[in-house]
């Protein structure tokens, strides 16, 4: 058994999975909603777009979920607070849904997607 003294700062961080780019993470989400009969929106460049809309838009049926991905570490802008709050009572409502998600949370994104 390794003791956590035994090994240096960077052989510690070598035995930790590597981090998911945003872009692997919005890649996985994708192939996964898509897997379950999700059709999906995102804007592919979003510098002429309002700052801070969640990063996917996903319809199935009578659902629509609004995503937003982060990394593990990532946070969450003011703008993006800003339409997370927005987006609020429509899900109080029961009208839409809205997360964010992270990649250690794939089998909850994997469920909720189902």
């Amino acid at each position: 058994m390794i003791e956590q003294g035994d090994l240096t700062v960077a052989e510690y961080r070598d035995l930790l999975p590597p981090a998911v780019s945003h872009k692997a993470w919005q890649r996985t989400v994708l192939a996964t909603a898509r897997q379950f009969g999700w059709k999906p929106y995102w804007t592919w460049y979003s510098v002429h777009s309002p700052a801070g809309f969640p990063d996917l838009v996903l319809v199935r049926l009578d659902r629509l979920v609004f995503a937003e991905l982060k990394s593990e570490t990532g946070k969450i802008t003011p703008a993006q607070q800003e339409w997370l709050d927005i987006l609020e009572p429509l899900v109080q409502e029961g009208k839409i849904e809205v997360y964010v998600w992270r990649p250690s949370q794939f089998e909850e994104v994997a469920t909720i997607l189902r």
